[in-house]
């Protein structure tokens, strides 16, 4: 078999791979504060976030289309399969790292920084498209701080609502009712934005490897990514709905769906704009402003800080992960 068709097979295979294991690490945040309220049964949650999250990917490209084009130049790119296979095991290897560990990572954070490590270890700092790469960083960086602020606000607003209702439990039970929307409105929005990062990923290599021309998203590329992150969110990450559920703060229905409408809201305006974010950082920064609202002290800051290290240490350990493994691919292609 011709190397380059070999190797454009390797990272398609690899892309859905990183797209499937995306679905069970990043879902859990979609869901977490659902199943933890016992709005949804574990089963049902998963199954209405495989639905939506499907639903979310066969919706936009916008976010896909900034991946191929906006960290590196895919029509110029050097060794460019190698750069592009080299980054998803990267990714891929960091993921199953902090998933064993139920650590909410970034899968965002993974393969934006391993593209950018293994392009830098092809072809040096100037293979980064700056202007575009700073852009996604500055997304990256805004996002979680806005969900902390907008999670703070929404729930606020929430309180001064329903101040004079003496009756608690009533409320709650309303507000698990409506949480089971909101649950599926943030499922729908991961979907719009985390399973493009893979659609992008194989049109680099597509581009590459001179088998596209634009930077347009081919329909089977849309949809076997949709069905990646799909079958990946079936399976469910438990580790990580166990984090972000109650481990940062002892959720109620209220603050589920707080938490939820902010995420949502985030996560869907960066797809509109075509911008990359972390649904992991948004979902988990939208509960801690959530929780920060609610009663300060109940907010446990020593899980928040050990996610904040893990969320900083992604890119650059990501980056050094796809060097490495550049270097040894290279040897073989």
């Amino acid at each position: 078999m011709d190397s380059l068709l070999l190797l454009t097979i390797l990272v398609v295979v690899g892309a859905l791979a990183f797209d499937f294991i995306n679905g069970f690490h990043d879902t859990a945040n979609a869901i977490a504060t659902s199943v933890s309220t016992k709005a949804l049964k574990p089963r049902h949650a998963i199954i209405m976030a495989a639905t939506m999250n499907f639903i979310g990917a066969m919706t936009f490209t916008g976010v896909a289309k900034t991946i191929t084009k906006d960290i590196v130049d895919p029509f110029t790119l050097q060794n460019g399969s190698v750069v592009i296979l080299a980054a998803l095991i990267a990714a891929i290897a960091w993921n199953l790292i902090t998933w064993y560990y139920g650590i909410p990572s970034s899968s965002s954070h993974a393969i934006i920084g391993a593209i950018a490590g293994a392009a830098i270890a092809a072809a040096g700092f100037g293979a980064l498209n700056y202007g575009g790469f700073i852009k996604i960083i500055q997304a990256l960086i805004i996002s979680p701080i806005l969900a902390f602020v907008v999670g703070y606000i929404v729930y606020t607003i929430i309180k001064l609502v329903f101040k004079h209702n003496s009756n608690l439990s009533k409320t709650n039970k309303q507000f698990r009712h409506v949480q089971i929307l909101t649950a599926a409105l943030q499922s729908y929005t991961h979907g719009t934005n985390d399973a493009q990062k893979a659609m992008g990923i194989i049109t680099m290599a597509l581009i590459a490897n001179n088998m596209q021309s634009s930077t347009d998203i081919q329909w089977w590329v849309q949809l076997s990514c949709a069905l990646a992150m799909g079958i990946g969110t079936s399976v469910g990450g438990w580790k990580i709905i166990k984090t972000v559920g109650g481990k940062i703060m002892k959720i109620r229905p209220v603050n589920g769906v707080a938490a939820d409408l902010t995420g949502a809201a985030i996560i869907f305006g960066a797809t509109f704009i075509h911008l990359p974010v972390s649904t992991t950082h948004v979902i988990s920064s939208s509960i801690l402003g959530v929780g920060s609202a609610h009663r300060i002290k109940g907010v446990k800051w020593g899980t928040a800080q050990r996610m904040l290290i893990t969320w900083v240490i992604t890119l650059p350990i990501s980056a050094t992960l796809a060097a490495i493994a550049y270097f040894i691919l290279d040897l073989f292609f």
